[in-house]
């Protein structure tokens, strides 16, 4: 089974871009989020920094594996903002993002077409200055043992080269993993059957 275990996103936030139409001007940002709450802070910052503008359009998408996301018009003709800064986010297939578009409005009405394209146009400007990563997605295990089992914990974590981000080595041992999706498998049921470990998967925070 081919399990798709890596993710596009961005890890620091774009330069500001600017589309103007018809004297209308639109600035375009993108961030790196992890959760709604960084999202309203993005959104206030950018209230203080352009207090004097019309709309604050944005989109944004959190997960790796099933993301869930969200579009806002803010006041603009339904999905004639939100939705096309969202179609950016997929088409370069990028995930836990955020893109807004804040716009001050010229005096000349642009239609629903002309926003449609202006709030495209610069969701795409900012993202093209973004440096886009390639990341992995990983599973995190806890391995508990005693600490006579401690040299077979090690050969196991030594010969799959695997990624230790903690360890508490005293007389109750444990020791948390990372391990690529499509290995964790394989891994989790060699310490399994490993005589005296445990091992147990820990939910992503």
């Amino acid at each position: 089974m081919d399990v798709d275990d890596t993710y596009r996103t961005i890890t620091k936030a774009s330069e500001e871009v600017l589309f103007k139409d018809k004297n209308s001007k639109f600035f375009g940002y993108v961030y790196p989020v992890t959760s709604e709450e960084e999202v309203k802070d993005h959104l206030e910052e950018l209230k203080k920094k352009h207090h004097s503008a019309r709309h604050w359009c944005y989109a944004w998408q959190l997960g790796k594996t099933s993301p869930h996301y969200r579009a806002n018009d803010d006041g603009e003709p339904s999905n004639s903002a939100g939705m096309p800064i969202y179609g950016q986010i997929q088409s370069f297939d990028v995930t836990n993002i955020l893109i807004v578009v804040v716009r001050y409005f010229g005096g000349v009405k642009l239609g629903v077409g002309g926003l449609i394209n202006a709030y495209r146009t610069a969701a795409q400007m900012a993202l093209e200055t973004s440096k886009i990563v390639t990341r992995t997605i990983d599973v995190k295990f806890e391995i508990a043992f005693d600490y006579p089992e401690m040299n077979k914990v090690m050969r196991v974590i030594k010969e799959n080269n695997l990624n230790v981000v903690d360890q508490i080595l005293e007389l109750d041992c444990r020791i948390i993993i990372l391990v690529r999706k499509k290995e964790a498998e394989r891994i989790y049921e060699k310490f399994d059957a490993t005589y005296k470990v445990q091992i147990k998967e820990l939910e992503d925070q």
